[in-house]
């Protein structure tokens, strides 16, 4: 499978097929389809409905003739003028010298035409049977209907079938902005989402913005590695310089000081590798809990282990030593004693029982030369972003959060071993 078929698989898991674009724009044209329908439909219904009456009235009408010739030239009534006509067709008679026509639809199963005329102080009506003319409308707006459910059928498909195309153009574009928020700054939606539309200029934003993000952390990694570099020298030269200085509290602070811009050299080069994408993992089958009580041991904090079974991981050990030399140093520059680390299966905690990790971190994660809050210390807050760059190069998942009775949790969770359990000796 390709990455654009897997990109189009991957959207569609996340975004349910009725709320595509594809169905919201068949249903639009549903929609419209049928507001279409029912308007001339309705249309069509009314005005075969009174073209019906109309030709109605008119063979009532020409009924009635006959017989009003017939009774003022004999004075007689022929038989079929000479039913009683309702009240209504009465009271219409009383507002007009000339003949009127009603339409009867008290019994819809046989409704009728009525034309009526008083001559001489007599009123003569006839009707004529209505049910054939309604019966056939009754069948035009059944086919009518037949017909737009027909187009209903073909065009909702076909509108789905076209809108297929620009709506998996802008999953890849979703697709890709994905992948470099992910981190992938050489993804591209171009080659991809050709042409001179909307979509295209949407895709044509995503690369400019992919293009600017990758040349600004190139920038930023360049100016790391070389600041660090650049440190390095006189720092040698200061911890030399140093070394000559007489024995005293003085001497101390300044040997502490240096110590500490040398680590923060250290750590700026490491982390400038770690965004350069080129460390790569050395991985073997490590027995955890031993290493843990070696980095606890290391760290000299007040704490306890406490492991379950006999966990072995797949990684790299100096990394994995790294990363819990981190966890253990933010939580004695910022937790509380005890420190309690749990070993299970392939997943490591380490907690303290101090005021917690800022929300900052806690809703995005460290970041460099950013502490948080006052409580949390004054350093230079590169310690976590180490220890998160360390666990992607040995493919582990590394969270923060905050226990629910206080104290800060780290949580590492490593991939298993795959093969047999080989001892570690450091």
């Amino acid at each position: 499978m390709d990455s654009a078929t897997s990109s189009d698989a991957e959207a569609s898991r996340a975004n349910p097929a009725w709320r595509s674009l594809r169905w919201k724009i068949a249903a639009l044209v549903a929609t419209a389809a049928c507001a279409v329908a029912l308007a001339v439909g309705l249309l069509v219904h009314r005005s075969t409905y009174e073209r019906l009456l109309g030709e109605g009235g008119d063979r009532a009408v020409t009924a009635l003739l006959p017989a009003v010739h017939t009774y003022r030239q004999t004075g007689r009534t022929p038989s079929f003028a000479q039913e009683p006509p309702p009240p209504a067709v009465r009271a219409r008679l009383a507002r007009t010298d000339g003949f009127v026509t009603w339409y009867d639809d008290r019994r819809p199963d046989i409704p009728w035409m009525w034309a009526a005329q008083a001559v001489g102080g007599r009123i003569l009506a006839v009707k004529v049977d209505m049910g054939s003319d309604l019966r056939g409308l009754e069948a035009l707006d059944r086919h009518m209907a037949i017909a737009s459910l027909t187009v209903l059928a073909v065009v909702v498909p076909l509108s789905a079938l076209a809108a297929e195309l620009p709506n998996r153009r802008l999953r890849r574009v979703a697709a890709t902005a994905r992948r470099i928020a992910a981190g992938d700054l050489d993804a591209r939606t171009t080659p991809e989402c050709g042409g001179r539309d909307e979509i295209s200029e949407i895709a044509g934003t995503v690369d400019a913005m992919a293009d600017s993000l990758r040349d600004r952390l190139l920038n930023e990694q360049r100016f790391t590695a070389d600041v660090a570099h650049e440190l390095r020298t006189p720092l040698m030269g200061l911890v030399a310089a140093v070394t000559l200085l007489p024995p005293g509290e003085a001497t101390d602070l300044v040997t502490n000081r240096v110590q500490a811009l040398r680590t923060l050299a250290e750590d700026l080069l490491e982390i400038s590798r770690l965004d350069a994408g080129i460390e790569q993992a050395d991985l073997r089958p490590v027995p955890v809990a031993e290493l843990v009580r070696a980095a606890l041991a290391r760290s000299g904090l007040d704490g306890r282990v406490t492991v379950a079974g006999r966990p072995t991981a797949e990684t790299d050990p100096r990394r994995l030593d790294r990363i819990l030399a981190n966890l253990l140093a933010n939580a004695a520059r910022h937790g509380a004693p005890p420190v309690e680390i749990s070993v299970s299966a392939a997943t490591i905690v380490v907690r303290d029982h101090g005021p917690g990790y800022p929300a900052a971190v806690l809703a995005d994660g460290p970041r460099r030369f950013r502490t948080g809050t006052p409580e949390r210390g004054r350093d230079h807050g590169i310690g976590l972003t180490i220890a998160l760059g360390q666990a992607r190069v040995i493919g582990a998942a590394l969270t923060f959060a905050n226990a629910a009775d206080g104290g800060a949790v780290a949580t590492l969770r490593l991939p298993p071993p795959r093969d047999a359990y080989e001892p570690y000796m450091s």
